[in-house]
């Protein structure tokens, strides 16, 4: 593999590792902005555009934080953390195609501005882009299970978004919970298995997943609440509920009614129009759905922080961050619904 694939040997001095106060964000943004299309590629605009907000970038500091924590080589980090950071930001442009979401991170989304075919091919270079550098850090580590670790993340991610296309019926709480571990879990899990692997540290990953699924899951209810109640950045209120996806509190909701109802709930979430879309926003919001969702959402906060508690003490310093972080968020959210 050609030097020219790699970071300079400047880069991979120990001068330039991160540490855990936050002060890699510079180094990791500085490499990260290096490997977007170029100012003459077709896709550059709109890849620019959608990183002119960078969201929380949560996944590529779970990596960065395990590698300084479990002692990994910096720049095969700065690679891994490259690699799911795309991955994450592919599947949020792919996502906004499917649900016709016009908005992200309070800016027009891609698609919206540039076209569902650009939109399109900038997630397909993001997800090629995001294997090249898992195989970079796969060299630079002779960690030669990254790239299939990473494909694996990425099929199961893809799957628990599949199991949201399927419309013959809204889904159960247990269909439910299906799609939210395949679609949010996978790459929290890969931010950090990946270091893990990196440092020679495979028996953290068992443990690990059985934490970032809970999270996950969590993490997840808290989206869907506040998609309801209008704050997640959506163009709208409820657009889970206009375009049918599942969302824990339709869900809930659906649960709350007698049969009757629910058979006209069910015979308009079937169809395709908005009409009566405002009188069962309503419903929702007024029916105690968002309470009994967020109940649950706080039962898997501890969980997550009671797993949390059961995890080697390299382990516990990466994810407090992030647990602090979701624990806000929850707090937040369950303020909104008082």
């Amino acid at each position: 593999m050609p030097d020219s694939y790699f970071i300079s040997e400047k880069q991979h001095s120990p001068s330039n590792k991160y540490t855990s106060d936050g002060s890699y964000n510079f180094t990791f943004n500085q490499f990260f902005d290096s490997i977007l299309p170029s100012n003459k590629h077709p896709l550059s605009a709109a890849a620019t555009h959608h990183f002119s907000s960078k969201g929380k970038q949560l996944r590529a500091k779970i990596a960065l934080s395990a590698g300084e924590k479990f002692g990994a080589d910096s720049v095969a980090c700065l690679h891994w953390a490259s690699a799911v950071e795309l991955l994450h930001n592919a599947s949020l442009i792919h996502d906004d195609i499917c649900d016709g979401d016009t908005i992200r991170r309070n800016n027009a989304s891609v698609w919206a501005k540039y076209g569902r075919d650009i939109a399109l091919a900038l997630g397909d270079w993001m997800i090629a882009e995001a294997f090249e550098q898992a195989a970079k850090a796969a060299y630079l580590s002779n960690s030669f299970n990254l790239v299939t670790k990473l494909s694996n993340h990425v099929k199961s991610t893809i799957a628990g978004q599949a199991l949201e296309f399927d419309n013959a019926l809204y889904p159960d709480i247990d269909k439910y919970l299906e799609i939210s571990a395949g679609k949010t879990a996978p790459l929290f899990v890969a931010a950090i298995e990946g270091i893990a692997e990196i440092a020679g540290r495979s028996e953290l990953i068992e443990e690990i997943n059985h934490y970032f699924v809970t999270m996950g899951i969590c993490y997840q209810f808290a989206n869907d609440i506040q998609n309801i109640l209008g704050t997640d950045g959506a163009a709208s209120p409820s657009s889970d509920l206009k375009r049918r996806a599942p969302n824990a509190v339709i869900v809930y909701f659906r649960n709350f009614l007698k049969t009757p109802e629910r058979s006209l709930f069910d015979s308009w979430l079937a169809g395709k129009s908005q009409n009566k879309a405002n009188y069962w926003q309503k419903k929702i919001t007024e029916s105690g759905a968002i309470h009994e969702v967020a109940k649950e959402m706080y039962k898997l906060l501890k969980r997550a922080e009671g797993v949390s508690g059961t995890l080697p003490k390299d382990c516990i310093g990466v994810i407090a961050p992030i647990q602090k972080q979701l624990r806000n968020v929850c707090e937040q959210i369950g303020a909104s619904c008082q």
